[in-house]
């Protein structure tokens, strides 16, 4: 261990002195930190803070590109036939209050939905209305292309026309249009805005039909294919992840609220209720964190239409009442709602099975209460990686939405017969009538990845940060025998905080990639595994089976050991100022030969910690539910595709959260655990320095009495 660790942070007597090596005896020795950390320390592992820093640079660089090349509007909106998003006021013409795409000609959706066709629906002539167009009851009704060339309308007499100029044509205008080539064509079907886009009803209009065919225009195919083609180009799968993190832009002001100000007012709560009320908490926290599961549970089978009458609604406008249209936002609902019916069992099962051992966790939260209550700047100390996460994901957060909506709209180079009028040129134009695509090149789906892989690296960092400056105010109260006296510094806390930004910040940043590059190892390979799963159907072996199942556990049990390793590792870098490697090394030595002591007094104590962080998180997610279901996201500019993925970001903000704040009990525990280890090593297995209930609760004796006696 390379001498005695009480000696390395200074619990002897200042008189004693300590030398450069760490040892006693070796003359005076103020040391610069009042005379807790006497230890001769250096920068560790610079290598990995100059990566570190790279890697900000790197991440700014890569958000620019997004800011640059990006339109969050992409993400909700589509395409019209000239290549413009809808609802882009920078258009041409002007489409700030045109945010519905309409295919113009029936015939052209029919054709793309055919097998044997070469045409795509991205070629159908499409442009941006204000609402989606229903036929007339008594005649027939048009929508005209946009107005231009000798048809001397403004956009807004076009609306207020209701995008019908079909009066104005002149003879030649009129027969192309009823070739359906334009520039007006007729409604034939209803429509419905779903996503932002008309979902055709393929049940015709009789009256509307029967004067069209009066007029002499062409046959309109009336077929299913119509539906199936506009209904599969909203539900495909770039679709809805479109979608999915344009909910995040629309509910903002759900995720500062529910994600940042509730957590952080229901994190404080806890630790105070934990240094008050220590006893108590442990029940409140088990019985809590079970209502909130079920609660969260019914409400996802609320919207996903197996309670009540309260389901998911994936149309934007005004639906037809005889006509029920479906997405896959409603079945994702269903999934999870199995998903957090098998946590539910779960849950309520594993309260049941660790109520006797909550007499334990009880004991060990008392003394990290105790800790909190005398070096109280600990409760706000969460404050500031608080606030520099809240900063970051703002960053953050912006730069995603521009990344995911990065890509160049190009021409699609097609080959079908999509002739139609051009009213520039006051002709039929058939070269010029391919619509545009959004293209995404490679490189824009590796920025996305290294956006995602960034943000993960960045909040491990923070976590750790705050994690190592608890550890190190602990472990200065614990190796002063828990007394206030001058030993102390008067700050603990920023005592500590010196240290890590003048010498360990290589080192924590070493710990965090380790555990972001782990996690990111996982899940690449679980996105490998279900791909094969999905392009070979075939029944596998029992033995690939037991492969691909056993080395899913592995991945997470080793992931599981390295944060835990981790987690120590930050406590032994606050102590004795080693680098990472070093410090994980006695951790573990410290750990693996008190085992059988500490086990089952850190297990369950850790158990309580995780359940009030999920409690915390789950009040959120909550919460988010509710405020999703207000009006504001109902309505039409406003309403979020599904509240699954708001709720789902909401709830992973507020965990982040109650870790920042909750990891006071978690390092305090864990600190004074490992302090509490070498104290028995150094002196010949009684510790010297712990609490007196420390110690009770280390005693197996004394266990034993608590859990048949009671509290």
């Amino acid at each position: 261990m390379g001498g005695p660790l009480g000696a390395i942070i200074g619990r002897y007597p200042a008189a004693a002195g300590v030398d450069a090596e760490g040892q006693i005896g070796g003359g005076g020795g103020s040391g610069s930190d009042g005379g807790i950390i006497r230890h001769n320390r250096k920068c560790r592992d610079l290598v990995f803070l100059v990566i570190f820093i790279a890697f900000w640079v790197a991440m700014i660089v890569n958000s620019s590109f997004g800011f640059n090349q990006g339109n969050p509007l992409r993400l909700t909106y589509s395409l019209d036939y000239k290549g413009n998003v809808c609802g882009n006021r920078h258009a041409d013409p002007d489409l700030r209050e045109l945010d519905v795409r309409y295919w113009l000609d029936p015939n052209q959706v029919y054709l793309s939905g055919v097998k044997e066709s070469r045409f795509d629906l991205a070629d159908a002539r499409s442009i941006c209305l204000m609402e989606c167009p229903i036929p007339s009851e008594d005649g027939l009704n048009w929508v005209c292309d946009y107005p231009e060339g000798d048809i001397r309308l403004s956009v807004d007499d076009w609306i207020n026309r209701d995008y019908d100029y079909y009066e104005f044509l002149t003879p030649e205008m009129r027969n192309t249009s009823l070739q359906l080539q334009g520039p007006c064509y007729p409604i034939i079907f209803p429509s419905v805005n779903v996503h932002w886009s008309c979902q055709f009803i393929v049940r015709a209009s009789n009256v509307s039909l029967k004067h069209w065919q009066q007029m002499g225009g062409v046959n309109i195919d009336e077929n299913i294919i119509i539906d199936k083609t506009i209904h599969k180009t909203i539900n495909s799968p770039s679709s809805v992840l479109k979608r999915y993190v344009a909910d995040i832009g629309k509910a903002w002001p759900v995720l500062i609220v529910c994600g940042g100000i509730v957590p952080l007012f229901l994190s404080v709560i806890w630790l105070l209720m934990i240094r008050h009320f220590v006893a108590g908490m442990t029940w409140i926290t088990v019985i809590l964190f079970n209502a909130l599961v079920i609660s969260v549970t019914m409400l996802y089978y609320a919207k996903a239409g197996w309670i009540g009458d309260d389901a998911l609604s994936v149309v934007i406008g005004e639906s037809d009442p005889y006509i029920h249209i479906s997405g896959r936002e409603i079945n994702h609902l269903r999934v999870v709602a199995i998903l957090m019916t098998i946590v539910m069992i779960i849950a309520f099962l594993s309260s049941i099975a660790i109520v006797r051992r909550i007499l334990i966790a009880t004991s060990v939260l008392k003394v990290a209460a105790k800790v909190i209550g005398e070096v109280q700047a600990l409760i706000i100390f969460p404050i500031l990686p608080y606030v520099v996460l809240a900063i970051f994901y703002m960053f953050w957060f912006s730069a995603a939405l521009h990344l995911f909506s990065s890509g160049q709209i190009l021409k699609n180079d097609c080959s079908g017969n999509c002739c139609a009028f051009d009213l520039k040129s006051n002709k039929v134009n058939c070269d010029n009538c391919c619509g545009y695509s959004i293209h995404y090149t490679p490189h824009i789906g590796i920025s996305i990845l290294f956006h995602l892989f960034g943000c993960y690296w960045a909040t491990q960092f923070i976590i750790a940060c705050s994690s190592t400056v608890i550890a190190g105010s602990v472990a200065s109260y614990y190796w002063a025998r828990g007394e206030i006296s001058p030993e102390i510094p008067f700050l603990p806390v920023f005592s500590s905080m010196k240290r890590l930004l003048r010498y360990s910040l290589g080192s924590v940043a070493l710990g965090s990639v380790i555990v972001s590059v782990v996690e990111w190892i996982r899940f690449i390979l679980e996105a490998f595994r279900r791909r094969l799963r999905h392009t070979d159907p075939a029944p596998a072996t029992f033995f690939g089976k037991f492969m691909s199942s056993s080395s899913h556990y592995c991945l997470g049990c080793i992931d599981w050991t390295i944060k835990s390793v981790n987690r120590n590792a930050y406590i032994m870098i606050a102590i004795t100022g080693k680098g990472f490697s070093r410090a994980s090394v006695i951790a573990t030595g410290l750990i693996m030969n008190n085992i059988l002591r500490i086990g089952k007094v850190n297990v369950i104590g850790d158990v309580i910690l995780y359940l009030g962080k999920l409690c915390v998180s789950l009040f959120c997610a909550l919460f988010a539910f509710l405020m999703l279901d207000t009006y504001k996201y109902k309505s039409s500019h406003n309403k979020i595709s599904s509240p699954l993925f708001p709720v789902l970001v909401t709830w992973g903000l507020g965990y982040i959260v109650a870790t920042l704040f909750f990891a006071v009990v978690e390092m305090s525990i864990d600190t004074i655990i490992l302090s509490f280890c070498q104290d028995t090593e150094e002196h010949q297995g009684t510790a010297q320095c712990a609490p007196l209930l420390l110690i009770e609760t280390l005693d197996g004796q004394g266990e034993m009495q608590r859990l048949t006696q009671g509290p």
